[in-house]
């Protein structure tokens, strides 16, 4: 009768949760739509979903890599912890080595977002000089979500970038950590088309790129920022939402795998642990990151057999996770520095 009770409540948790994701993800979509679907650049040409001229051609590169791939080899039954490590590792550094494919350094610079430790640090740092403008995006993005104060640095030196997408990611990823190097970036963007000058604020002034001050720009920018919310270990922005869209990944699902993660109950984690199994990748991967404060043996082997899946989002969350259940260090839970204590 009790097991039965608390069956139930676990159900009507996830069903309300459920909703609420539900909701997230219909807001998100609405930004997307309203913002970027709609977008022109400065000729009048429309953007399309993804704030790129359609005249321009389509780059599959940027398409998100998975449905196509074989399944790595089998994981060796007779693997030692520093083997299972040094695979994991090995995951996310190739991942955010191929040079060909820019979403595949994405979805790792997503996974790398769950750790906060020197070579994770390292590695998102070297990736804020990336060639490609989404990718430094990323690193930025992920930047903030490890919350570690060592990549501070990095981020300013993005307030320069050429690209007003990596400026304004940077600025807004710095005033979230309590830097408010960027604040005359914002600044310029809350003007939106009132000003066209750069504004001197606590000492600092950027070269404030046109197209910050551009409506259609904006609507991108916002956009991004909406899918990146959403979207977790699958990368950042609107070509990570499409491949979901496209995979039928259920977004709602993994917003309710977000939330109940928070209660730290028994009957969550073994759901947790089952989902690890679900025939959707988006709910497996969801599921992957959900466990890594979880440092019990069965829990961390549950998660290492997903460095196997044939899906490459499922695979590098799961190697960051895999690496967090055995005591890699994540994200401080310590709530960040207010914006106006912060020192200059």
């Amino acid at each position: 009768m009790k097991s039965a009770s608390r069956d139930g409540w676990l159900q009507w948790h996830l069903l309300k949760w459920k909703r609420r994701g539900g909701l997230l993800l219909l807001l998100g979509v609405a930004c997307m739509l309203s913002g970027a679907g709609y977008a022109q650049d400065a000729s009048g040409k429309d953007l399309g979903a993804s704030g790129r001229s359609q005249s321009a051609p389509a780059n599959a590169d940027r398409a998100v890599a998975g449905d196509e791939e074989q399944p790595p080899a089998a994981l060796p039954a007779t693997a030692t912890a520093e083997d299972r490590s040094r695979t994991a590792w090995k995951l996310l550094t190739d991942a955010l080595g191929d040079a060909k494919h820019p979403q595949t350094r994405i979805q790792a610079l997503a996974a790398l977002s769950l750790m906060s430790s020197p070579r994770s640090e390292k590695m998102i740092a070297d990736a804020t000089t990336d060639a490609d403008l989404d990718v430094r995006t990323a690193a930025a993005l992920a930047a903030g979500q490890t919350k570690d104060r060592n990549l501070t640095t990095p981020l300013r030196n993005l307030l320069d970038d050429k690209e007003p997408q990596v400026v304004f990611t940077a600025a807004l990823t710095l005033w979230k950590m309590g830097d408010k190097s960027g604040e005359d970036i914002l600044m310029a963007v809350v003007d939106g088309e009132r000003s066209a000058s750069a504004t001197m604020v606590h000492g600092t002034e950027h070269k404030i790129n046109k197209d910050l001050h551009n409506p259609a720009m904006l609507a991108r920018l916002g956009a991004m920022q909406g899918a990146s919310m959403l979207l977790g270990p699958f990368g950042f922005g609107i070509t990570a939402f499409e491949f979901i869209h496209q995979s039928g990944g259920d977004l709602a699902r993994v917003s309710a795998i977000e939330q109940i993660s928070q209660e730290r109950t028994e009957p969550i984690h073994k759901e947790l642990v089952a989902a690890l199994g679900d025939k959707d990748l988006t709910v497996r991967a969801a599921a992957a990151k959900a466990l890594v404060d979880y440092h019990d043996k069965a829990t961390s082997m549950a998660v290492y057999a997903l460095l196997a899946d044939p899906k490459q989002p499922v695979r590098l969350t799961a190697a960051a996770a895999y690496l967090r259940t055995t005591g890699t260090p994540g994200p401080s839970v310590i709530a960040l520095a207010q914006p106006g204590n912060a020192k200059h």
